[in-house]
């Protein structure tokens, strides 16, 4: 899980920023209610944009979930669309992991190219959650923040990965690398950067990993988001020191972008660290392309809330297919171009509940009691999954330059 974002970055200012935007809006009135709750729909159509991290400062991008959401749609159009109607995907705008930016783009996505929802969105800085639940506009995608969470118009193909204070968590991940490790009794070190998405998501995990039964040894939300240090020795040296001048057995990043994790990693193999690294981002082949992530990448695990493209399911296979038939057949497959693929595929599943008369209200009424499972990212139900995560990942290893499944994956309920 990168420091949210979810999410994860210095920009992501998802307090005094986005509510002094969003306190703008309700000074005038909020913005108008639409142009009905029917408004992208018609007879042989459903109109559909997304919203991603495409660029940022710190080289974070979420781009590739576009490609994704687009090979799903194109593979329900092909097959005669939903209830009749074709999807007419705009594509996604670029929020620049700015929030700011990315609420402008929301607003436009709504207002003037009326789309009916918004597909996919994977944005650690999102910041147009509260502008669409005032719109009734529904979107899916990868839904990392608390902030995200238990709004009736936000769906997480992921459900809550993050939910807010006192709600049950599913320790999914903390599982899968007891089940790689072969026992609980290990000490982890888990490190953020200084955004208050990060450290909401450190927080998480931190009690997803103490209620698997991991020791901690510390938490560090003190890295500079906006640039990684040029000297990482005084960041490692506090992961030493909190285990008592040793090593913890597993260090857990919750930072997002290559050259923030990469400087980390490469720090702490040269200090001597010989335990487990682990993230949430770095299943991305062309991060390893690049010799010097090889070797600060090489032996780390990666956290995923979907089925790697390394699993056999025939899931996989199909969207493996797909994003060949849209994106060539010498498409590198990406995390993000799955979590774009299978928020696609949530929102058709409940666009095809909903039936022949599509609207705003009959779509949200339809999600409400909706439930789905796929081998590909596990399973989801609605209203519940709004406020818990689906405790559903794999454990993908990095070794000799590529990937290899250690954790099949698997389902987690949630605990108090």
């Amino acid at each position: 899980m990168p420091s949210f974002p979810s999410g994860r970055t210095s920009k992501i200012t998802i307090g005094l920023g986005v509510l002094s935007l969003l306190t703008a809006c309700a000074s005038n009135g909020g913005p108008p209610s639409g142009n009905g709750g029917s408004q992208g729909v018609t007879d042989t159509s459903i109109k559909v944009a997304g919203l991603l991290t495409k660029t940022s400062s710190i080289g974070y991008s979420t781009a590739e979930a576009e490609l994704g959401a687009k090979a799903r749609f194109e593979r329900a159009n092909a097959g005669g669309g939903v209830n009749g109607r074709k999807i007419e995907f705009l594509g996604a705008e670029n929020d620049s992991m700015d929030p700011a930016t990315g609420l402008a783009a929301t607003r436009r996505l709504v207002e003037k190219d009326g789309v009916f929802a918004i597909v996919p969105v994977s944005a650690p800085s999102f910041s147009g959650m509260e502008y669409l639940e005032q719109r009734k506009t529904p979107w899916f995608g990868w839904i990392t923040n608390p902030a995200q969470c238990g709004l009736s118009t936000a769906f997480g193909y992921n459900g809550c990965l993050t939910p807010k204070p006192g709600v049950k968590l599913a320790p999914w991940w903390g599982e899968q690398i007891t089940a790689e490790l072969g026992g609980k009794d290990k000490s982890v070190w888990l490190q953020g950067t200084d955004t208050t998405s990060s450290k909401a998501g450190t927080e998480a995990i931190r009690q997803t990993f103490s209620d698997t039964g991991f020791k901690i040894t510390g938490v560090a939300n003190t890295v500079p988001a906006g640039a990684p240090p040029q000297d990482w020795l005084p960041y490692v040296n506090k992961v030493k020191a909190a285990s008592g001048g040793g090593w913890p057995d597993i260090v857990a990043s919750i930072m997002s972008g290559v050259k923030h994790n990469n400087g980390f990693y490469a720090a702490l193999k040269k200090a001597g660290f010989k335990g487990m690294i682990t993230d949430a981002t770095s299943y991305d082949p062309k991060v390893l392309a690049d010799p010097q992530s090889v070797a600060a990448l090489e032996g780390v695990y990666v956290g995923l809330q979907v089925a790697a493209f390394e699993s056999r399911s025939p899931e996989v296979e199909l969207m493996k297919q797909d994003l060949r038939r849209t994106g060539g057949q010498d498409i590198v497959f990406s995390q993000q171009m799955a979590i774009g693929y299978w928020s696609a595929d949530v929102f058709l599943k409940v666009l095809e509940k909903t039936g022949e008369d599509v609207t705003r209200e009959s779509f949200l009424k339809a999600s409400d009691g909706f439930s789905y499972e796929n081998a590909g990212f596990g399973r989801i139900a609605y209203p519940r999954n709004k406020t818990l995560s689906s405790g559903c990942g794999t454990l993908v290893q990095i070794v000799g330059g590529g990937f290899r499944v250690a954790q099949e994956l698997k389902c987690v309920d949630p605990v108090e």
